[in-house]
This record gives C-alpha cells, structure tokens and sequence, in this order.
C-alpha cells in the first residue's frame, strides 16, 4: 500500500486554499504555513504545471527564511496555474484570483512577485483586492498617502525589479567564498536561470570581481572559458533574447551546462532543477541556492557528502523578502539594500560559519536557528 504523504506538522501549514474558476482555465493554491512570527509572506510564481505540493514546500521555506531573517513574517506561497500568452489574460488571472482570496489578505497573508510574476501583477493584485498593503513588489511610482508626525507622507513601492534578491544572493556568496578562503577575484561562476535573480547576482558578483563563464535559461546555455561579456548578456536580457543568441561558439547543449568546473555555481531558475540526472556531473566547490527549493533535500544532502559547501535557498535568497519588509515599513531604496545587505551577511556569516566550525550540513544548522526563533516567540 502506497504511503499518504503527510500533511501537516508541528509547523504547519494553517491554511491550504484551492482557487478554481473553469470558466477561465484557471487553478491557483494559496498554502498559509506558519504564523507565529506574524501574517504569512510569500510570492505568486506563475507557471504552467505549478501544484500544491510545490506550493506547501515554498511556503515551509518561506517560514524558515522569514524567521531567519528576523522580519516580523510568517511563513505563506501562492501559485496559479497560467498557460496564456497575453497581457490580458495573465491580469484577468491574477485579479480573480486576488479576488478569490481577497479574505486572507493582509492580516494572513501578503503577496509579493516570484517566478513569472513582479510590479506590474503586484499592481493588478492590490487593485482586486482593494487594499495597497495586500502586495509588495508593487510599482516605485503606485504610493499610498499615510498620515505621519507633521503631516501626510508618501509611502510607495519598492518591485522586485530593482533585484534586491540577487543582490542578496551575491551577498551570501562573498561571505561563504571568504570563509572557504575562496578569493572573489577570478573566481569562475556558473548561473543557471537569467531572469531577475539570475541578471542581478552576476552583475553583483562581476563588481566583486568574479567570472562568470556560463549562463543558462529555458531555451538553452552558453559557455566561454575565459568568462561571457556580461554587458552582452545583459543586453539580451533587456530585449527579452534568450542567451543562445550570445554568439557563435558559444552555445553548449543545456545538459552539459552541469558539468561545466566552476568555483561556484549558483542555481536560480526553477524548482529541483538539480536533480537524479545531473546531480552526478556537477564540479564546483560552493553551490549558492538562488532560486527557491532547487533541488530536493535528498539531492542536496548527498552534495554536500561529496564536499560540495552549500547556501540554504532560505538563507542566500531572503533579499526579496527583506525588501518586501522594507516597503511594507516605507523605506526607501537605499535604507532598503542597506537592510538587504546587512541581515544577509549576519545571517550567511552565522549558519555557514557554524556548519564549517562542526562540520554539520549547512540547512540543518538554519533551520535549528529557524525553529528556536518560531518556538521563543510562541513562548
């Protein structure tokens, strides 16, 4: 007999919501996994085979990873099952299904952008539900008059596009490189994912002085020993190209971007997409888990085994939460990536630094630090 997976646990999850409209196509899941640290925080990933059991796993990471951080979050996912190709039919998906949970938000959850989704669906979502608070990731110029001491102040958005995550990410990186006494400069760097993540590490981690010598995205992977022009890459991005339009001799097959020797390979693309079939191929001294949840944690376990130093998703990628953090206390850009970047590197410096000292696998030592914090406040 086949066993039933388990549900729920000691953390959760308190909410499990399936959203339904076929009149529309549409399927969409909202998962509330904890909130004892206060209203569930968790992007909207858009995709066309997204399920509950992925959303349940995302909204466990986001638990731990707003614990972590120290923010005043709970743990909460959402995902919508999206195979349209316009404008018009993504906005009519987001606002029913803004509408379709408009009950939970904001007191138990608060949406934000994650894969397929940034300020412009964050605007759409705020104007369904009705309440500017029920979303971060919202447009810079989308503000909300609030009285303060002296008079009526501005309170705006901070999107995701300003890459507060892969800042982050390239954060995290530098503390764990210092601390395999890995050097920056030169450092070879493979990127797997292009979009808003995977552009802001690399142009982060270039500043720092690091090569990044493949890229990959959904349509394919490009390769150059000597380090890519990441001015050319960029540009592609910017005109929405994918990076095989790079340039001759450049292009390798997608499944052998794993085995490119790297330094540090940082994942931020999809869900698992280290996995059975690549996991075997990957040469690399530091994997930085950019995207949330990209492997199983079977697969990252065996990894880390083999002598490969691994960065939590939950502890490399808490930039985009903390930004959302930051607007939903109105800060500016500015006080937004000195937060970013401050409770990265304490948080990085804290869980790698003790995993190196005693030898224990890396997610492990998090989420112990994770779950004391959920526990004191329950107290």
């Amino acid at each position: 007999m086949e066993k039933e997976p388990q549900l729920y646990d000691e953390w959760g999850p308190e909410d499990v919501v399936q959203v339904s409209r076929p009149e529309i196509n549409l399927v969409g899941f909202l998962v509330i996994d904890n909130m004892a640290l206060g209203p569930g925080k968790g992007g909207i990933r858009m995709t066309p085979n997204v399920t509950e059991e992925e959303v349940r796993r995302l909204a466990r990471a986001m638990t731990w990873k707003n614990a972590l951080a120290g923010i005043p979050f709970g743990g909460a996912k959402a995902g919508i099952r999206f195979t349209g190709t316009s404008v018009e039919e993504k906005k009519r998906a987001i606002q029913e299904f803004a509408r379709a949970i408009k009950i939970f938000t904001p007191g138990k959850y608060i949406a934000g952008p994650d894969v397929n989704t940034g300020e412009q669906e964050m605007q759409w979502f705020v104007e369904a539900t009705g309440n500017w608070r029920s979303a971060t990731g919202k447009p810079a110029k989308l503000c909300m008059l609030v009285f303060g001491k002296g008079g009526t102040k501005q309170q705006c958005g901070i999107p995701h596009e300003f890459g507060s995550t892969g800042f982050g990410v390239a954060h995290a990186t530098k503390v764990a490189a210092e601390l395999l006494k890995l050097d920056m400069k030169g450092a070879r760097v493979s990127i797997h994912g292009f979009g808003n993540v995977g552009t802001f590490t690399a142009q982060h981690l270039y500043n720092m002085g690091a090569k990044i010598v493949a890229v990959a995205d959904k349509d394919g992977a490009v390769y150059a020993k000597d380090g890519l022009d990441l001015k050319k890459l960029l540009k592609l991005s910017s005109a929405r190209k994918p990076v095989t339009e790079y340039g001759k001799g450049s292009v390798i097959r997608p499944e052998d971007f794993w085995g490119v020797p790297v330094d540090i390979l940082i994942p931020a693309s999809v869900t698992d997409v280290i996995n059975e079939k690549n996991k075997d191929h990957i040469k690399t001294k530091l994997i930085v888990e950019g995207a949330n949840i990209p492997m199983r944690e079977e697969v990252e376990r065996e990894l880390w085994e083999k002598g490969i130093c691994i960065i939590p998703d939950f502890v490399a990628n808490a930039g985009g939460v903390i930004s959302s953090y930051a607007e939903y206390r109105g800060y500016n850009p500015k006080k937004m990536f000195d937060t970013v970047q401050k409770k990265i590197i304490a948080s990085t410096t804290r869980v790698m630094g003790e995993s190196l000292k005693r030898g224990i696998y890396p997610r492990q030592v998090a989420l112990d630090i994770a779950q004391r914090i959920i526990k004191e406040k329950k107290r």
